[in-house]
């Protein structure tokens, strides 16, 4: 089918408004690197998604799934086919006598942990400066300072295309460990919605204690530079960034990439990096690490887009 042809069926299953060509991906990753996505389409339904997932099948396209861009690097010659984007899947409802949330999958975590607080519920401030949506934090099993995913979700709605249902899944269900979760082993998953039990507490304390953890935040990892969080999976027995510090990369620079000097697990764009630019690094680093220290450094970010 023709780009033409595409745009032209895509119009027949969201409006016209949320379909974007040639969308340069620096726009929607917090690298602000990538190069353009052939479409960019921004459903706002479970039931759009499916349509999506079925065209894109049946006529034997490529279709990429996409939250915010916070844990992704995009390469420069971008993604063919289409993104679907869950950033439409944005609602949020609140049960006050049963202190459950159910957010769609789009939707920001920080924006859901001040929903919280405002709704005087403890239990969610670990999550006031995750960058990210409620997706990718079920996905990945986000967490900081003590919480995480898998400590409030009760839970999640995803759709499984290779079976074209919606299936509802338990905490035990989704298998969260360390910054992971079930729906890594189920291909093409599309987590929409979840819904996670909180408690009422004062709002003073909750504010309190989300204060204390941005303040750490922002005095331990360059949340003032694009970047999309820790490059490199934690791996047994080692901490990662200390290896890297220990190698004297701190600092070190590949273009406009750069090894943060604040954190060394953090890639940095401090200078209009190229996504090359920073998957050179990537290499440069764990080459260094392996000689170094015979460790094998395995990314966490997620690397996507034509090679």
């Amino acid at each position: 089918m023709s780009k033409e042809d595409i745009f032209n069926e895509l119009k027949k299953i969201v409006s016209e408004d949320k379909i974007f060509k040639d969308e340069p991906m620096s726009n929607h990753t917090t690298f602000h690197t990538g190069g353009p996505a052939d479409f960019y389409v921004v459903p706002s339904s479970g039931e759009e998604i499916k349509k999506l997932v079925s065209f894109s099948k049946d006529n034997e396209i490529e279709y990429t799934l996409f939250g915010n861009g916070s844990n992704t690097l995009v390469t420069d010659k971008g993604i063919r086919g289409i993104i679907i984007s869950l950033k439409g899947l944005d609602k949020i409802d609140y049960n006050d006598n049963t202190c459950e949330i159910k957010i769609g999958a789009g939707y920001s975590t920080i924006k859901a942990s001040n929903f919280a607080r405002d709704n005087e519920l403890t239990g969610f401030e670990f999550a006031c400066g995750i960058p990210g949506t409620i997706g990718g934090g079920i996905y990945m099993n986000a967490g900081a300072y003590g919480g995480e995913f898998k400590d409030i979700v009760e839970e999640v709605e995803c759709y499984l295309p290779n079976e074209n249902v919606i299936k509802v899944f338990s905490n035990a269900e989704c298998k969260f460990e360390y910054r992971s979760s079930i729906f890594h082993s189920l291909e093409k998953a599309i987590i929409l919605s979840c819904k996670i039990k909180l408690e009422k507490g004062n709002k003073e304390d909750i504010s309190e204690k989300m204060k204390e953890n941005i303040i750490s935040r922002a005095a331990k990892q360059p949340i003032n530079l694009p970047c999309a969080g820790s490059i490199f999976r934690r791996e047994e027995g080692v901490i990662v960034a200390k290896l890297i510090d220990d190698a004297g990369l701190k600092g070190h620079k590949v273009g406009g990439a750069e090894v943060s000097t604040l954190h060394a697990g953090f890639i940095v764009n401090s200078d209009n990096a190229t996504s090359q630019d920073i998957l050179d690094l990537i290499d440069y680093i764990k080459k260094v690490i392996f000689e170094k220290y015979n460790v094998t450094l395995h990314e966490e970010v997620k690397i996507v887009g034509e090679r």
